[in-house]
């Protein structure tokens, strides 16, 4: 190979080839035969996107922005019966997958349902407690709802029931509107107007294919805050655990902590904390089993049973209750009466269950669809996120008419539903059935039940919902996204849990409004012993080229960025020029912006390309493109900006550019 001998740049070459600039051709539609006998390599013509019909490119945007799965796809070409049937499998899912049931199926789903229920029960009564709610209004909640979702819903493997950060989040802002005491009536009234306009909410956004709004809380800020109501679940069941009467409403951990302490002398009941303690240890035992060994999976799941059970008798047997004690006491019998009239539907009462429905409703929603994704990936199917909401949101609308409040995927059941082997949602209807029962003929068999074990269950269930490994991956990771995670959970630990749920929202819109604002720019620079153009900053070996500055915007250009991104790259020519003047080299003549990564331009952003061809022009540099893209080139010719710069100054690649500029460069290259 004979290597090409060592460039030595003055100022000379680039003055003269400036000098014959206007009079050398730039465009690319020469031939590649003409360019051949110049002994020039051949330079390709940036396509012009013919003109698009505005209806079919609204029809167009409108598909790929709310109907990117293409969902009427299996319709086509069928006939009316055939579409009327594939109408009823969108909406009711276990028409399609229930016909190639089996027994082997059933088997799985029955030890799966069975499972998840001796899970379900202890948990259900512990939840509702969160809620400020009777404990039959928890076993209602894992009745009616898995029933409907087994019907609806396109996950195969999340269980469906009260979970501990809903009933916190619901019970904390209904007593913030009525005393779930005094005015039990109306708190819980408020309590099933809220989860019908939880479903409502869940619903429409299916409806409207709405889905990737919950996107917007992003992981970070879900695993601060999941961390955040963790920690507070755990320090409100030091009431029940301690055996503390008088307790504060409140739920940061400084006022829990003082409650806590300032009881300590007349407050605390020793043989509640010996019941409470002992079975904890049972039940983070049998976690820790279950953890090791997969085969045991069963263990973890029916010791919530079990304690409740062994608890039971042994207050029942030593009357414990007679001491201190506290106690279930009485649990309704029978399944869950109507609802309906008792929805507020008018009044200001309305707007309150309103407000306190899309709150619940959407968290409930953002953690159920994450639950059904997770496990959907491991068995490598599909979850329609638009049916996952539509589902939801019909449940809970269904329960707030059958006295449940609001129900979600719980991570913990249904990871337990995935162990123990289930293969469809049938699991969820056993798991129905088997509450059925209980609030049929079992719930007296709970009245001796201690709160102490519930309290116990709760803490158990809730240590899984505190993420340290992922918090400590998103450090590593993404410190902004870190911050987000750490508000989220000390907004909640320290302040409440809307306080925390506002905060993780806030830095999660603030996160994305920085990225449109301020996007990353780059300079490039050339490879060694190629014609690739690469940030410099990650390739340092890159070498820039003399007089030509070669920037990158990685980032649309909108009207909320395009400011700062032309002053960014003027700062970045200032810079570069200041250099250059103080190690005497060829100053800048030639501005490359290099478009790959503009995905789209709005009028202001090409408003602000023409102020930075008005200043360069004022600088005697000159401004060339890059390879815009389809949209963006669409946009800069309807706006006339490549007949300001010049029709030749636009590139398909950034070599070109180079090569037309710099042409002993591309020659080297």
């Amino acid at each position: 190979m004979k290597l090409s001998k060592p460039l030595i740049y003055t100022k000379e070459p680039i003055s003269r080839w400036i000098k014959d600039m206007d009079t050398k051709s730039f465009s690319s539609s020469e031939s590649q035969s003409q360019s051949q006998r110049h002994n020039v390599p051949y330079i390709h013509k940036v396509g012009i996107p013919p003109k698009q019909d505005l209806l079919k490119e609204f029809k167009t945007t409108v598909k790929e922005t709310l109907f990117s799965d293409d969902p009427l796809r299996p319709f086509k070409d069928q006939p009316k019966s055939r579409q009327f049937m594939l109408g009823l499998q969108a909406i009711f899912p276990i028409l399609e997958w229930g016909r190639s049931y089996t027994l082997k199926k059933f088997r799985g789903d029955l030890i799966s349902g069975l499972t998840i229920a001796s899970l379900c029960i202890p948990q259900d009564i512990g939840y509702s407690k969160l809620a400020f709610l009777p404990p039959q209004y928890g076993l209602y909640s894992s009745f009616v709802p898995p029933l409907i979702y087994a019907f609806m819903g396109s996950s195969r493997d999340i269980a469906i029931g009260p979970v501990a950060v809903v009933s916190l989040l619901l019970g904390t802002l209904l007593q913030n509107e009525f005393d779930p005491v005094n005015n039990a009536n109306e708190y819980r009234r408020l309590a099933f107007t809220a989860t019908f306009f939880a479903g409502i909410t869940q619903a429409t956004l299916g409806v409207l294919r709405l889905g990737f709004l919950i996107d917007f809380l992003s992981h970070a800020a879900v695993v601060g805050f999941m961390g955040g109501a963790a920690i507070t679940i755990a320090l409100q069941q030091l009431k029940g655990f301690l055996g503390i009467k008088h307790f504060t409403k409140k739920t940061d951990i400084i006022s829990v902590m003082k409650s806590v302490f300032g009881s300590v002398d007349h407050g605390w009941n020793w043989q509640t904390i010996v019941i409470g303690a002992s079975f904890l240890f049972f039940l983070l035992s049998a976690k820790y089993l279950g953890k090791k060994n997969k085969k045991l999976f069963w263990v973890p799941a029916i010791a919530p049973l079990i304690s409740v059970i062994l608890s039971t008798v042994f207050v029942y047997i030593s009357h414990a209750d007679k001491e201190g004690v506290a106690i279930v006491k009485h649990i309704e019998k029978g399944i869950n009466p109507p609802s309906v009239n008792e929805i507020y539907f008018s009044g200001e009462n309305l707007l309150k269950g309103f407000r306190i429905g899309i709150v619940a409703g959407m968290i409930a929603l953002t953690e159920a669809v994450a639950i059904g994704r997770t496990f959907a990936s491991m068995k490598d199917y599909q979850v329609d996120g638009n049916k996952e909401m539509i589902a939801l949101g019909t449940m809970n609308v269904v329960g707030s008419m059958t006295s449940c409040y609001v129900a979600t995927g719980s991570f913990s059941r249904s990871a337990v539903n995935f162990m123990a082997g289930c293969q469809t949602a049938v699991s969820n209807i056993v798991m129905s059935l088997v509450v059925f029962l209980t609030l049929k003929f079992l719930t007296p068999l709970f009245e001796y039940t201690p709160n102490a074990i519930l309290s116990s269950i709760i803490i158990s269930a809730v240590i899984g919902l505190i993420d340290y490994e992922a918090a400590i991956l998103i450090w590593k990771i993404d410190k902004f996204d870190f911050v987000a995670c750490l508000g989220a959970f000390l907004g909640v630990v320290f302040a409440s849990v809307e306080i925390g749920l506002l905060i993780a929202v806030a830095i999660s819109f603030a996160k994305i409004l920085l990225q449109v604002t301020r996007p990353r720019t780059a300079i490039l620079g050339r490879i060694p012993m190629t014609s690739v153009y690469r940030n410099i900053q990650q390739y340092p070996e890159a070498s820039k080229v003399p007089g030509v500055l070669i920037t990158r915007v990685d980032s649309a250009i909108y009207f909320s960025n395009s400011n700062y991104i032309k002053e960014r790259i003027l700062r970045w020519l200032t810079e570069e020029d200041d250099h250059l003047r103080k190690t005497y080299q060829p100053r800048i003549q030639f501005l490359i912006i290099e478009m790959s990564p503009v995905t789209d331009i709005d009028t202001s952003g090409i408003h602000a390309f023409e102020e930075l061809y008005r200043s360069l022009v004022k600088r005697d540099v000159q401004l060339v493109l890059a390879n815009p893209g389809r949209l963006v080139i669409d946009k800069l010719y309807a706006s006339g900006f490549p007949d300001l710069i010049g029709e030749n100054k636009i590139f398909l690649t950034v070599a070109d550019a180079v090569l037309t500029c710099s042409p002993k460069i591309g020659q080297e290259v």
